[in-house]
């Protein structure tokens, strides 16, 4: 009975902490680094930015985005539509991000 109430438990904690991954949201005003060509990277899949906790991202086709720790430990995932869109990251480190075909190293 009780290796049943803790396998219920451990089921219940990781549901949980799924529901908890950071999401990605569009956003309408991109900051400025975004548009600008010196700052961004030349790939035709998009360009990141990162500044005060975010990660902006513009691209214009749908790609899938990934965010990983920097021992490689998944931290977000996720298929972004064309556009802009940014993603709050809570813990400074350095990261990793794979933009389509493009990967990354973010520092936050």
């Amino acid at each position: 009975m009780r290796r049943l109430l803790a396998i219920l438990l451990l089921a219940t904690a990781m549901f949980a902490a799924q529901g908890a991954a950071p999401k990605w949201e569009e956003v309408n005003t991109p900051p400025v680094e975004l548009t600008a060509d010196t700052n961004a990277d030349n790939e035709s899949s998009g360009h990141t930015v990162v500044k005060n906790g975010y990660v902006y991202i513009y691209t214009s086709e749908p790609v899938t985005v990934k965010i990983f720790t920097i021992l490689g430990q998944l931290i977000s995932t996720e298929k972004v539509t064309p556009g802009t869109h940014r993603l709050k990251i809570n813990t400074r480190g350095i990261y990793i991000l794979k933009l389509g075909s493009m990967t990354r190293r973010i520092t936050i």
